[in-house]
């Protein structure tokens, strides 16, 4: 043990040595969480079908209305989520705009099976007031300034779009 330190101690890390370990780890890191993003995926994927096999079912038996249009806007959120999830492992970052839909047909969600005429006045008010914020959100965005200086992910992503198309 003491003469793997005595080496390291004639050999100091160079920043060239630090650079490509920070590298490693930051790919390692990366690999990391592109896995956690397709376990989610295949996750969400299982409990769509799941929810599609009960609609069926329920449509079967019997009509309850109110509760099926919950399921299909449950089912409809969890697509929005899974779409979220694919430009997260396409892109490497997660869309503004997909998130802020998805938050809005969920709050809607929750609106439709609660009823409106069956929630206070003052919680219709907040849910309205937190609409419209997501709707500016919507609107403001895209005035924001790129996410890094001088990158772009928007038009990162249209390019591999149009290179997709090209080698295909």
């Amino acid at each position: 043990m003491q003469h793997l330190d005595d080496l390291a101690k004639d050999q100091p890390i160079t920043p060239w040595d630090g650079k490509v370990l920070r590298s490693r780890i930051v790919k390692t890191l990366e690999l990391v969480q592109d896995a956690i993003a397709i376990s989610l995926c295949i996750g969400l994927f299982c409990v769509m079908v799941l929810q599609l096999k009960e609609i069926f079912l329920s449509l079967l038996t019997t009509l309850h209305f109110h509760d099926i249009t919950a399921d299909i806007l449950f089912i409809l959120i969890l697509v929005e989520l899974f779409r979220l999830l694919i430009i997260y492992l396409q892109e490497q970052r997660v869309s503004i705009g997909v998130s802020v839909e998805v938050t809005i047909v969920s709050v809607l969600r929750e609106v439709i099976v609660k009823g409106l005429l069956e929630v206070e006045w003052k919680q219709v008010m907040a849910t309205c007031a937190f609409l419209i914020a997501l709707a500016l959100l919507l609107v403001v965005r895209v005035w924001l300034p790129p996410t890094f200086e001088g990158v772009d992910p928007q038009q990162i992503a249209s390019a591999r779009r149009k290179d997709k198309k090209i080698t295909e």
